[in-house]
């Protein structure tokens, strides 16, 4: 049977996926001050969560184990959010949900 004109080939060429970096890491949706700023937080709440490990004996710990909790969720969110912004989860969920985030 010969090929009918449903056969022909396709004017269009087939397009090449983008091409990513390892990990989809990328800065440009975070760089110059924001990136610092970011980046500082991390370092910062980190450190926070450091010295609180440090403290061996207390006599009302019901400040340090609040401080321990902020310091801690701090340091995870603001991980969360430089990755939501650095990778390809921005792309993946949308601007409008990483705002909310």
């Amino acid at each position: 049977m010969e090929k009918g004109p449903v056969y022909k080939a396709t004017t269009e060429p087939a397009a090449k996926a983008p091409r990513r970096c390892p990990l989809g890491c990328t800065l440009r949706r975070l760089w110059g001050w924001r990136l610092l700023v970011k980046a500082l937080q991390v370092i910062l709440s980190l450190v926070a969560v450091v010295c609180e490990e440090i403290v061996e004996d207390c006599n009302p710990c019901s400040g340090l184990y609040l401080f321990e909790f902020i310091s801690c969720s701090a340091f995870l969110l603001s991980i969360l959010i430089l990755c939501a912004y650095c990778t390809n989860l921005y792309e993946s969920l949308g601007k409008d949900k990483v705002k909310k985030l």
